[in-house]
């Protein structure tokens, strides 16, 4: 047993690793291994009943990815940066064609957010 979700959704987050999107791919490649100043990141991560993109865990800093879909489930987007949040956890989103179109960009703003802790 997990201590910071269910089986179910360990599951799911596992899935979804295996499962990542284009964008999701391209970020991971960049902060996977300690890339980004030698911050470890986990992609798919299970926290409660969530399963974030990427997580930093000891920096508290979680990074959501979010595609046309998104527009659609604004409220549930709301709840659940509201719980992290509670949790501790700092909240960046970006949209899928950012990851895409500007990497560099990207990784400028989650470089400023670690710096900010």
């Amino acid at each position: 047993m997990h201590k910071r979700t269910t089986p179910k959704i360990f599951a799911r987050s596992k899935q979804l690793h295996r499962n990542m999107t284009p964008a999701e791919a391209k970020l991971w490649t960049r902060l996977r291994a300690h890339r980004l100043t030698g911050v470890h990141f986990r992609n798919q991560h299970a926290i409660g009943n969530y399963v974030v993109d990427f997580c930093a865990p000891r920096r508290k800093l979680i990074i959501e990815l979010d595609g046309g879909q998104h527009l659609a489930q604004q409220e549930y987007d709301a709840e659940r940066t509201a719980f992290l949040e509670a949790k501790g956890y700092r909240v960046l989103r970006f949209w899928n064609h950012e990851v895409i179109n500007d990497i560099e960009g990207v990784l400028r703003v989650i470089d400023l957010a670690l710096r900010e802790k």
